[in-house]
Formats: C-alpha cells, structure tokens, sequence
C-alpha cells in the first residue's frame, strides 16, 4: 500500500526527482527479468508476457527487449491478438448474459499459435498470421519468422500464461506477469485502487487512440474485469517473474486526463458507484501535468506523445 501523504509530499518538494525515481524503479525491475533471460537464452528462447488491461504490456515488452539488446540478445516481438479468429457469431464463445465473450481464450486459434511456439522454439520457421480489428477478420497477409542463435521471442497477450497456451512449451519459456498492483492509503485509509489505476489508463488511450469514450470503456469495464478473474489472474501464479508497473506519481497525472470523464454517467452501468469513487481519489493527490512525464516513460503507451 503506497502512503499519499508521502507522495504528495515528494510532488511538492522535488517533482522531477521522485519522477525519475519511480522511473528508475520499473526500469530496474525490467532489467533484472532482462538478466535472467540473458542467463538461461541457450535453452528458453520463449518469453510469455501476460497481464489484464492497462498494465503497461506492450511497453513493458519493448523496454524488456531493449534491455536484452544491451546484453548482446536480439529479441522478436508476438501480439496474441494477431492470432484470434475471424469473429463469427455463431461459433464465437459467449458470456452468461449472452453477449460475445471477446475475453474468452476461443476467441484465439489456439491450434496455430501453439504450433507456431513450439516451432520457434525449435528454430523452425513460421508464417505469422496478422488480424484487422476494423474487419474483425484475419488478413491473407503474413510475417514469415525464425529465430536465430542468441535470439529469444516475446509473445504477449492477456492469455499468454493460460495453460492451454504455456503448456505447449514446457520449459522452453520464461513466464512473465505484469500490472498495475499498488494501492494508494491515506492516512491509513484506501482512497484508490491499483484496479482502477488500469481502468483510467485504458480510458485515457481508448479515448485518445480508439475512437471510445471513457463512458464507454465504463460500460465494458464489469465485462473485462470478469474475464480478468476467469481467464487471466488464475494463471498469475506460473509466472517466473512478477512485474509491478505502478508508478506512485502517475495518480495525479491520470487525474488531469479524466477531469470531466466521470460526469453524467448513465445509471445503467455496472460498478457505476465504484467508478463514481475514482474522482473522489484523484481529489487526495497533488495533480501533475503532462510535461512532468518522461517521453519514454511507460505512461505516454496511454496518455501519448512517446519517443521510443
């Protein structure tokens, strides 16, 4: 549980100090899975990158292969999405409600995807399929890939540690979790969770980056978090390494992007009065504007404007 009090105080006194700290922090949690990697590459070739929503994955999958490139390792990078399936409503899995289960596993060719791992782990070559989310189709277009010596592959998703994924390969992988799990206390009290840290990251993109208002990312947002509990953090616990990507001071700046996000939300919405209880929290911290945000920082995969 991290103290606002103290963090306001940092903001207050040094902003570009405790900025670069909690920086550094992430970034040294980076490279010791980098290091790791970097020891066993001969026989793990395979890193499996898993997390919910707004955990900072994409992010956390360059800095890692940035890492690895300093240590002499070339690395590729996989996005499970590029595996699911042409979106067909009578075969697609589906939620209790009814409605298409966009969260289930199904929704992947998970046949391919595990043939395509064991063949790059074993230095094979594979033609990497490529998905359109405006056709919600495959493309016939593909990426031909192999892996050559001193060269592993990040292959990330949210389903990346399911078993019907990482038991294909056994051994070969290195299993990598990520989120946003801190919690923010005041005076002993919890005004904001890391749960909603990932909700206002997601927002803030969508919103910038997806053509999806944050009411909208609302709306789905009791969907997503039961797909988190079925199908993600069940399979938290096989993960090699554990990154936390909270960075203590982001709370303020993320309360700047939302600041009239959360008026007139429809009655209709599920969590309604837990969302209604994110701007209460932002109200406890020191708010922080865009420019204290490095350009490589982890942050700008959501809120923009990223040089790297």
């Amino acid at each position: 549980m991290l103290d606002v009090r103290t963090i306001n105080d940092r903001v207050k006194r040094d902003l570009t100090g405790f900025v670069a700290e909690c920086e550094a922090d992430y970034h040294g949690e980076v490279s010791r899975v980098a290091d790791e990697i970097a020891e066993g590459v001969r026989f793990r070739r395979i890193v499996l990158l898993s997390g919910p929503s707004g955990s900072g994955k994409t992010t956390t999958a360059l800095k890692l292969r940035q890492a690895l490139e300093t240590k002499g390792i070339g690395s590729r990078q996989v996005s499970m999405d590029d595996y699911f399936r042409t979106v067909d409503p009578e075969t697609a899995p589906r939620s209790e409600d009814g409605t298409l289960d966009f969260e289930s596993p199904l929704c992947l060719d998970l046949l391919l995807l595990n043939e395509h791992i064991r063949a790059l782990a074993e230095g094979k070559t594979v033609e990497m399929p490529k998905f359109d989310f405006t056709t919600q189709s495959r493309m016939s277009a593909t990426e031909r890939m192999k892996l050559h010596d001193n060269e592993v592959v990040i292959i990330e998703g949210i389903h990346a540690l399911n078993d019907s994924i990482s038991a294909s390969v056994g051994d070969l992988t290195v299993r990598l979790y990520v989120s946003a799990r801190s919690n923010f206390a005041l005076d002993g009290e919890e005004v904001f969770r890391g749960t909603w840290t990932r909700l206002c990251r997601r927002s803030i993109r969508d919103d910038k980056f997806r053509g999806t208002t944050p009411h909208k990312t609302f709306e789905l947002w009791n969907n997503i978090r039961i797909g988190e509990k079925k199908y993600i953090s069940p399979f938290k616990t096989h993960a090699d390494f554990i990154i936390n990507s909270t960075h203590p001071y982001e709370i303020g700046v993320l309360g700047c992007f939302l600041a009239n996000a959360f008026e007139g939300i429809p009655e209709s919405i599920k969590r309604r009065e837990e969302i209604l209880r994110i701007p209460q929290g932002f109200s406890c911290f020191e708010p922080i504007g865009e420019d204290a945000v490095p350009k490589n920082s982890l942050l700008r995969e959501f809120i923009g404007g990223a040089e790297f």
